[in-house]
């Protein structure tokens, strides 16, 4: 009797291994050809605006969507993501059209066969960053010029605001030696006017800027007007400052005020693949509500104009989506 039960036991055993072999097993579905990273590292900038803020919208839809490893790196901003790109430590970046033309230009300067291959592209030109150079409404601070002898938050190192205030200075025929600078991020700059530690901050970014509404809970500002002519000079000398004015309304001012805004771009690393950023490029676009839900800038983001007239030269996978579009 043991002998039978043991051998009925073997029998459904084996009659259980056959027809698990039978069974159709559920496929495995793969989005993207083995060899090509399954990761994308995103550089961004400070917490409190809107490049880390869009930023993690755009990781979250390429891991929902494409099934990416994504990685928000928040930084000093564009001269830190451009660095970042180049040592392949970021896979895309958001930057200013200006940090992006002069580190094109440096490289094209070197003349160096290392540097044959440009070590970015553009997926795709995005919103405007308005140049703001915020004080308090009693620091009697009513232009540039009234700068002078004054403690200025410049943005952080190695920032595209940072640059911005040199040239900003520059044309009003100021340096750093006619101010007191102090390399601050959004966040520290607010805080510290808050304080009165210092008395104005260069904050050039998308609209509103998260740490300037902050400081308005608070306290009354004032946004500093860069002076027609001036504007009209700097619009000529480069070619990536446009021609801008801060909204009536957008930090409580009653009437618009003129300045400069500089166009921000995706870029992506140059080496990786025509496909890779195809997908990243369409993803982009046809997800563009989650950008725009994250922060307002995004609304400004027009899938027509995004790959043309930009200071970086489109990497082919992205221009292959424009042509795709019916765009280019």
């Amino acid at each position: 009797m043991r002998r039978f039960i043991l051998m009925m036991g073997i029998a459904l055993f084996a009659l259980g291994i056959f027809a698990f072999g039978c069974t159709k097993q559920p496929e495995k579905i793969s989005h993207r050809p083995e060899n090509e990273q399954n990761y994308l590292t995103i550089a961004t900038g400070a917490v409190s605006g809107p490049y880390f803020t869009i930023g993690e919208a755009v990781a979250k839809v390429y891991k929902t969507k494409l099934g990416y490893n994504t990685t928000v790196r928040s930084t000093d901003g564009s001269v830190e993501n451009v660095n970042l790109l180049e040592n392949h430590k970021a896979d895309l970046a958001f930057v200013m059209s200006d940090a992006a033309s002069f580190e094109l230009s440096r490289h094209e300067k070197l003349k160096d066969a290392r540097f044959t291959l440009p070590p970015f592209k553009a997926v795709a030109g995005l919103y405007f960053n308005f140049v703001q150079i915020v004080t308090l409404r009693d620091e009697n601070i009513h232009s540039v010029y009234d700068l002078k002898g004054k403690r200025v938050g410049v943005g952080a190192p190695n920032s595209g605001v940072e640059r911005n205030a040199r040239m900003i200075l520059q044309e009003h025929s100021l340096t750093y030696q006619d101010i007191q600078p102090e390399y601050l991020s959004y966040d520290e700059a607010m805080e510290q006017l808050k304080n009165k530690k210092i008395d104005a901050a260069f904050v050039t970014s998308g609209l509103p800027n998260n740490a300037v509404l902050e400081l308005l809970k608070s306290t009354k500002v004032a946004i500093v007007p860069i002076q027609p002519k001036i504007i009209d000079h700097l619009t000529k000398q480069y070619l990536f400052f446009e021609k801008a004015e801060l909204p009536a309304g957008i930090y409580q001012n009653k009437r618009p005020i003129p300045t400069v805004a500089i166009r921000n771009i995706l870029l992506v690393r140059s080496d990786l693949t025509d496909d890779l950023v195809y997908k990243i490029t369409k993803t982009f676009f046809e997800n563009l509500d989650a950008m725009q839900q994250a922060h307002q800038a995004a609304n400004n983001i027009n899938r027509n104009d995004a790959g043309k007239g930009l200071a970086v030269p489109l990497h082919p996978g992205a221009m292959k989506y424009f042509k795709d579009s019916g765009i280019q």
